[in-house]
């Protein structure tokens, strides 16, 4: 998982201090987890075409109620795209985020990670993809105080995202990636 202010101190920087250089702290991503990241990017990208969503890739930053700032891997908007200000690269209102991540990803970070996307007004829907084992977990907001999760782990599951009217499956996401040299082979769900 990508993120910089739940790594530090409660130090904040603006958009003029980022585009100065500001400190990022994003690990570097590994060979699973771009193959994951453009999977999921491809197979969603594909089903939304002529949709008013955008998709946003690794960099575009979001910024949870508490004004932190972080780098989902996956940022879908179903509305018009909100900004902190003409640079159009801090997101206000996600409605889809996805986190790829891996055994070694801090379970205490990855919390409280979850718990400010789930604090998000305009989220309906968060997955966490680890990149290390078939398995995502899915969030889908039923109403302010309610989550449905769910865990997809087999590789014919098909995850059906209702905020934006799709479905994408296991066989999808994992596509290329190898576990326990076994191939997971790519099957499209329409």
């Amino acid at each position: 998982m990508n993120e910089k202010a739940l790594n530090q101190s409660d130090k904040k920087i603006s958009s003029d201090e980022y585009s100065r250089g500001g400190d990022r702290n994003k690990p570097a991503a590994n060979r699973w987890h771009n193959l994951i990241g453009a999977n999921i990017t491809v197979a969603t990208g594909s089903r939304l075409q002529g949709h008013k969503c955008e998709i946003y890739v690794n960099d575009m930053r979001v910024q949870m109620k508490n004004n932190r700032i972080c780098y989902p891997d996956v940022v879908i908007v179903n509305t018009e795209p909100v900004f902190t200000d003409q640079n159009f690269d801090v997101l206000l209102n996600p409605t889809v985020v996805v986190e790829i991540f891996s055994t070694s990803t801090n379970s205490s970070n990855k919390t409280n990670k979850l718990e400010n996307y789930l604090a998000m007004d305009s989220i309906r829907e968060c997955l966490l993809v680890k990149e290390d084992e078939m398995r995502v977990e899915h969030y889908a907001k039923q109403n302010a105080k309610q989550w449905i999760y769910r865990i997809y782990n087999e590789r014919d599951d098909v995850i059906s995202l209702e905020s934006i009217n799709i479905k994408l499956s296991l066989a999808e996401i994992y596509a290329q990636i190898k576990f326990r040299q076994a191939e997971i082979s790519s099957g499209a769900v329409n």
